[in-house]
């Protein structure tokens, strides 16, 4: 399902060669997890830059580039948490290591432009809509919670609920959506029908082969390491806390009037436990 969404987000601008390999591979996606350029070129019957071009159409810097990644989706990245456990070798140090490297990447390919270019949709939409697969709605819930206290408007979808909830849905809202391999169903299906009716999409997911990447332009690569037998969240919260504070940046005093508000009714309804009481 990974690579046959993004090769239909290129269809149209695939040549005739790269239709024939985009057939191949589809039919047998071990022809890009194992084999070579030149392998890939002799079994279509064409030259190896043109299987270069191909991979750099669907959204990577090469083909090596499109090899790790399928090889990523084809094994690790998709292990059931039970396989991980029989792996596992010492908890801590594999755990800290893989995290610090992901939220430095995340913080890295973040930079002001992008983190901008991610926040501008959210900032200015009607409503915010809030979707998340099962192993990544920390990221998720941490934005809902920020972004309710900066914006009105913002909302988050259960599945269960979600048909009713997003028929309101309309051109001029943005969707936020969260999910990582293996992707929820609900997410994937709820974000193509939001963007089939004129509603932006905010993908955080986690690489051009996600099916949320191929439903918008406007999307953020995470790295998703495992701890133990499960995913780690810090990195996606960690990208959730960015877009809350460069979408409070962008709204200025209407963000801060918004806190203000809050803070108010909190203090009259008496919300937290004074300790000085």
């Amino acid at each position: 399902m990974f690579l046959s969404d993004l090769i239909a987000s290129a269809g149209e601008r695939l040549t005739p060669t790269e239709r024939l390999l985009a057939e191949a591979v589809l039919a047998d996606p071990t022809l890009l997890a194992f084999g070579t350029v030149s392998d890939l070129a002799s079994r279509i019957g064409t030259s190896r830059p043109s299987v270069v071009r191909f991979a750099t159409k669907l959204g990577f810097q090469g083909y090596t580039d499109l090899q790790k990644r399928i090889r990523e989706v084809m094994s690790g990245r998709l292990a059931r948490p039970s396989e991980r456990i029989r792996q596992l070798e010492g908890v801590v140090e594999p755990a800290r290591a893989a995290v610090e490297a992901a939220v430095a990447k995340a913080f890295t390919s973040l930079d002001h432009d992008r983190l901008a270019l991610l926040a501008d949709p959210i900032a200015r939409a009607g409503n915010v809509w809030v979707l998340s697969g099962e192993t990544s709605q920390a990221g998720a819930r941490v934005l809902h919670s920020g972004m309710t206290m900066i914006r009105p408007g913002v909302h988050w979808i259960e599945e269960h609920s979600s048909a009713r909830d997003l028929s309101g849905a309309a051109p001029g809202d943005t969707a936020v959506v969260f999910d990582f391999a293996r992707y929820r169903r609900h997410s994937v299906a709820a974000a193509r029908a939001l963007a089939e009716r004129g509603v932006a999409i905010v993908a955080i997911t986690d690489g051009p082969l996600s099916p949320l990447a191929a439903l918008t332009e406007t999307w953020c690569e995470i790295e998703v390491p495992g701890i133990g037998p499960f995913d780690s969240s810090a990195p996606a919260v960690v990208v959730a806390e960015l877009l809350v504070a460069q979408v409070a940046s962008q709204l200025q005093e209407q963000a801060r009037e918004r806190i203000d508000r809050t803070e108010a009714m909190w203090k009259s309804t008496q919300t937290f436990h004074d300790s000085g009481d």
